[in-house]
């Protein structure tokens, strides 16, 4: 299914803006990205300290990525997961998981014990998530406040 795992670099983001783009700006999320401001939102995360991405290869075909960053928790070292993105043109076919998958296993290899994200409530992306085995933290609540 996924041939090649490549690290994500400063070398190879254009690869993972132009895949952020096409992924984001359709439905369902349908979301304003630019070029310019996926390259700025990608950039920032790639230079957050303790970063890990990964660029996801099939038959040398670009099929998704997943990046983070992992920081220490009181319980050890613990990853979020900031992007996980799969190419429109092979979603639902098992790569998703497959790259959930092979992450995971990279982070316990690295001694990484527990990995968290933020999803929209609801709808395709939470329950993807929770048919990979996550769920939903009970002792945790996002707040926000907006400034317009």
């Amino acid at each position: 299914m996924i041939g090649k795992a490549v690290p994500l670099t400063a070398e190879n983001i254009q690869q993972c803006i132009d895949l952020y783009l096409d992924v984001f700006t359709e439905k369902p999320w349908d979301e304003p990205w630019t070029e310019e401001s996926a390259k700025e939102r990608l950039t920032d995360l790639l230079n957050t300290p303790k970063f890990m991405g990964y660029l996801f290869y099939d038959k040398g075909n670009l099929i998704g990525m997943i990046a983070g960053h992992a920081k220490k928790s009181y319980s050890g070292m613990t990853f979020y997961v900031a992007e996980l993105c799969v190419s429109a043109s092979v979603q639902g076919k098992g790569y998703g998981s497959a790259i959930l998958s092979r992450f995971e296993n990279e982070l316990q290899r690295r001694d990484i014990n527990s990995l968290y994200l933020l999803t929209a409530t609801g709808g395709a992306a939470q329950a993807f998530y929770e048919r990979n085995g996550y769920t939903v933290n009970d002792q945790r609540v996002v707040l926000k406040k907006l400034f317009v």
